[in-house]
C-alpha cells in the first residue's frame, strides 16, 4: 500500500485551542474583532475566511513580541508530537496546514521539538505602528473561500504518491475534506461531514488519530502479506471513501 500523508489543521486540532481567534479578540479594542459584521456573514456561509481574516486584522493592533508572548500561553495536543514522530518513522508524511498565522504555528512547532515538520499558514506582517496585515501565500486565485487552500495541499500530496488523510475540526477544512482520500474529523467538521454524507472517521484528539494510524498500519501489513489480495477490510479503520 502507498504511504500516508497526514495533513493536519492547526487551530482546534494540533492545538486544542483556536489561537487565531484568541489573538483577534485579545488584540482588538474591547474584543472588536469578534464583532465585525463579516463574522456573521462568514458563519452564515456568505463570506470566505480570507475576507473575515482581513476584516479582523484591520481592527487589531499588536507588536510581534506582544503577540508571541500571548500565543505562548497555549500548547499543542500532548499526543501530537508522539504521533508525528511515529508517522515519520514509519515512512509516512505529516504536514500542518493552517488558516491561522505563520508566526505562532512556527513557534509552537519549534517549542514542541518539531521545527523540521513542514507547515503552511497565512502570514501576518507586523507594522511599526502596531497595525497588522494578513497575507495569503497559499491561496487559490480562483477561489476566495480560504486564505490557505487545503484542497491544493491534498492534491499536491496525492500527486507525490501518498494516500491523503485530512485531520481537521472546522469550516476551513471542508474543501480539503472533499479532496482527501480519508477524513479524520472532530468539532464542526464532524457535524458537517455527517450532514453532507462525507465519509469520515470521528476523532476526539491525536490520541485517537494515533490509534487510527496504528490500525491502518496493521491493515497495510495484512495487505502486503497477502501479495495485494484483500486481507481485513480497509474500511475497518475508516480508510478512504466509499
Amino acid at each position: 500500500m502507498m504511504p500516508l500523508a497526514y495533513l493536519c489543521d492547526f487551530d482546534g486540532t494540533v492545538s486544542p485551542h483556536d489561537i487565531g481567534a484568541a489573538i483577534a479578540e485579545r488584540f482588538s479594542r474591547d474584543g472588536e474583532a469578534a464583532r465585525v459584521p463579516e463574522l456573521a456573514a462568514w458563519r452564515a456561509g456568505r463570506l470566505g475566511h480570507r475576507a473575515l481574516t482581513e476584516a479582523q486584522c484591520a481592527v487589531m493592533r499588536a507588536t510581534e513580541s506582544e503577540a508571541l508572548e500571548f500565543t505562548r500561553g497555549f500548547t499543542l495536543d500532548p499526543a501530537f508530537a508522539p504521533f508525528a514522530r511515529a508517522a515519520l518513522a514509519g515512512g509516512d508524511s505529516v504536514m500542518v496546514v493552517s488558516e491561522g498565522f505563520d508566526f505562532y504555528v512556527r513557534d509552537q512547532l519549534a517549542r514542541a521539538g518539531l521545527a523540521e515538520l513542514p507547515w503552511a499558514a497565512n502570514a501576518l506582517i507586523f507594522g511599526a505602528d502596531g497595525a497588522v496585515e494578513p497575507r495569503f501565500p497559499f491561496a487559490d486565485p480562483a477561489c476566495d473561500a480560504c486564505g490557505n487552500c487545503k484542497a491544493a495541499h491534498v492534491r499536491r500530496s496525492r500527486a507525490r504518491g501518498f494516500h491523503t488523510v485530512l485531520v481537521g475540526d472546522g469550516d476551513s477544512d471542508r474543501h480539503g475534506a472533499l479532496e482527501a482520500d480519508t477524513v479524520l474529523a472532530r468539532g464542526s467538521l464532524l457535524e458537517w461531514c455527517r450532514a453532507e454524507g462525507v465519509v469520515h472517521t470521528a476523532v476526539r484528539n491525536f490520541a485517537d488519530v494515533s490509534a487510527w494510524a496504528r490500525e491502518a498500519a496493521l491493515l497495510r501489513r495484512d495487505d502486503q502479506r497477502n501479495d495485494g489480495r484483500p486481507g481485513r477490510p480497509l474500511r475497518a479503520a475508516g480508510w478512504g471513501r466509499t
